[in-house]
């Protein structure tokens, strides 16, 4: 599989396949007893160039902190045995030497026995003081031995309020050791002992290279069939937050020997090479080839028992990591950072990354496939009892999946599924979850967006995860959401939405939008026809390829009642939604389905009206009252709503 979402077709190679499948565990083994221990090379940064970046040596104080004895308060500096006494009832007069201490001010005069000497916050204790008393507990007494004087109303003891020399760091003490992590604090630490300049590990050095014929760079024409290069930015990104210095190369198409150069010419100037895509077993993945003539040992694993990430290819080559990640973006980025980012932490010096996790229910059954680890990742929303987990269903090619999720879970390979209800542990993606102001499940409409844009810039944190009508439905009766939006029509009734409301929900109307037929325009067998007879039309003719909508999508609802039980050719591509249906149609994968007419004028397309159907809105009647709900209704009844859904293609209702 290359960095692509479609294979290369080559009927005349027949593919390899993979013999030998390791699980998750022995791959990583074998991988990391092939790299480690390894000595990793270090250089010197001055501390504003060190933040990040792991020591790569112990680090001993040089000096004390504080160099001195130094006050904590602005006073006067004594001797705490002249006040042992001292009391509101028996105030103790003290002659004031004829000294000011402040910060940076070194003290010439002792404090002798009856005298005291002004001090500031942080100035340095004189010879003869032993404590500090505030200057709240004292008060001007006039003379005394021709000095003048002030008179205490309160004992000291030894010590008060005075910060000893190496109090905080003492001289030779180990300040820092070899593998800490360089943040502020440790910067403060180092400052503070006047240290500029520590050894760090240095970055291990990746180069970055995507392979495949049908990548094209952003910001560059998108040529027929082709894709933009999703990987290389986001393995390069994925390398520097990982700890190391990431160099993308570009991308080579699957030509072996413009490939081999590139990767020995990669290898020579780095110490990783990641490449995505050529990994499968296909006549046009060829990266695999090449690397056993690179070095010892060459390939450790080929083939892991990873859901999304079977291709997965690891290899070491003369002490090198080679990594060829799989395809898709998601599989690609599970694998990365499942099995590689440890060992790039180690070669960076850095200690092993700290996943933060939070368990949480998940809703709804997850098949998996038994024999593998299945990674699924999953957006987070706050339930009645806690955390509530839903899967992304939008598979291993996409790449918003890892944008809007907020974790993933794992499935082990001895499981073939996770029933509904399970608690599970999610890993997040960032150390911290922010739960969403607003959830909204149920079926996706392009005019959610508009309406929900006002309380996205405002601040508001809105989840809409798609799952059809009937699942949003199941979702606001089980607390899970705010809105669950729908398009359900009841056959007896003949109404929309009101019929499958249960108790505790309440319907808000939101707008109309006509469903119809879509086709391409100059599909000629459907001109002129109404939806009744454009769907008759293409069940007469075998050729006719249709394509579907999920189970559960309202559209699908009004589908198998035009086919009345006919399964024409299509019927089974049932994708979840109405841009994927005019996808299929414009790209000639299909002739006809259902979609929304915004849409269909988007595509280009020909659309056929059959119903205006009604988008409204089930409100978990607990959960009106809150502020980003209230925001979300007056967004939806506002003029500037209404008018956005309008120029958009759709009548508020």
């Amino acid at each position: 599989m290359t960095n692509s979402f479609m294979p290369k077709p080559n009927p005349s190679v027949e593919q390899d396949q993979f013999l030998t499948i390791l699980s998750r565990e022995e791959a990583l083994a074998r991988f990391e007893a092939a790299l480690f221990p390894r000595q990793l090379p270090s250089e010197r940064r001055r501390l504003a160039d060190a933040l990040g970046r792991a020591l790569a040596e112990d680090v001993v104080a040089p000096i004390d902190v504080p160099p001195f004895d130094r006050s904590n308060v602005d006073g006067f500096a004594v001797r705490s045995a002249d006040l042992a006494r001292a009391g509101e009832a028996a105030p103790v007069q003290l002659a004031l030497n004829d000294e000011t201490i402040s910060c940076g001010i070194a003290p010439t005069v002792p404090v002798l026995p009856g005298t005291a000497t002004a001090i500031a916050t942080g100035g340095p204790v004189p010879r003869g003081a032993d404590a500090v008393v505030m200057v709240e507990y004292t008060q001007p007494a006039g003379q005394a031995g021709g000095n003048a004087a002030i008179e205490v109303r309160r004992a000291a003891s030894p010590g008060q309020f005075v910060s000893y020399a190496g109090s905080d760091i003492a001289r030779g003490e180990a300040l820092l050791r070899a593998g800490t992590m360089i943040g502020s604090r440790e910067i403060g630490m180092l400052a503070a002992c006047g240290i500029a300049e520590v050894a760090v590990t240095r970055r291990p050095r990746v180069a970055i290279l995507s392979t495949g014929d049908e990548l094209v760079q952003p910001g560059e024409t998108l040529r027929p069939a082709a894709i933009f290069d999703t990987n290389g930015a986001i393995v390069t990104a994925a390398i520097a937050e990982s700890g190391g210095e990431a160099a993308f190369l570009g991308a080579i198409a699957d030509n072996e020997a413009m490939l081999e150069a590139a990767m020995r010419k990669a290898l020579a100037d780095s110490d990783m090479l990641v490449l995505s895509g050529g990994t499968s077993k296909g006549a046009g993945d060829v990266s695999h080839r090449i690397i056993a003539r690179f070095g010892k040992p060459g390939i450790i694993a080929h083939g892991v028992a990873l859901k999304p990430g079977k291709p997965l290819c690891l290899a070491v080559c003369d002490g090198r990591p080679v990594v060829i990640l799989p395809g898709f973006p998601t599989s690609a980025m599970f694998t990365f950072h499942d099995m590689i980012v440890p060992a790039l932490r180690r070669m960076a010096g850095l200690p092993p990354r700290s996943d933060a996790t939070v368990a949480a229910k998940v809703p709804v059954r997850v098949a998996s496939e038994l024999g593998r680890t299945e990674f699924v990742m999953v957006s987070l929303v706050e339930g009645a009892d806690g955390l509530i987990a839903y899967p992304s269903g939008k598979g291993s090619g996409a790449i918003t999946s890892f944008a809007q999720a907020d974790g993933f879970l794992k499935i082990e390979a001895l499981a073939d599924q996770l029933p509904a209800g399970s608690e599970a542990e999610v890993t997040l993606f960032t150390p911290h979850v922010r739960v969403p102001d607003l959830v909204i499940v149920g079926s996706h409409c392009t005019g959610l967006d508009l309406v929900t844009a006002p309380l996205a810039h405002a601040g508001l944190v809105v989840r809409s995860i798609a799952v059809g009508s009937l699942g949003g439905l199941a979702a606001a009766k089980r607390g899970e959401c705010d809105l669950a939006p729908i398009h359900l029509f009841d056959d007896k009734t003949e109404t929309y939405n009101t019929p499958y409301l249960a108790d505790g929900l309440e319907l808000v109307p939101g707008w109309r939008r006509m469903q119809g037929i879509v086709f391409r325009r100059d599909d000629t067998r459907f001109a002129g026809l109404s939806a009744e007879q454009a769907v008759r039309a293409a069940l007469a003719d075998p050729a006719c390829i249709m394509v579907n909508r999920n189970q559960g999508a309202g559209t699908r609802i009004l589908i198998d009642r035009l086919l009345a039980g006919s399964r024409p050719d299509g019927y089974w591509n049932q994708p979840r939604s109405h841009n994927a249906v005019a996808a299929a149609v414009a790209q000639h994968r299909a002739d006809w389905g259902m979609t929304i007419a915004p849409v269909a004028d988007a595509s280009g397309l020909g659309f056929i009206p059959l119903a205006e159907e009604h988008y409204d809105f089930a409100l978990v009647t607990a959960r009106k009252h809150r502020p980003a709900v209230q925001a979300f209704l007056d967004a939806l009844a506002s003029d500037e709503g209404r008018a956005a859904l309008t120029k958009a293609g759709f009548r508020p209702a």
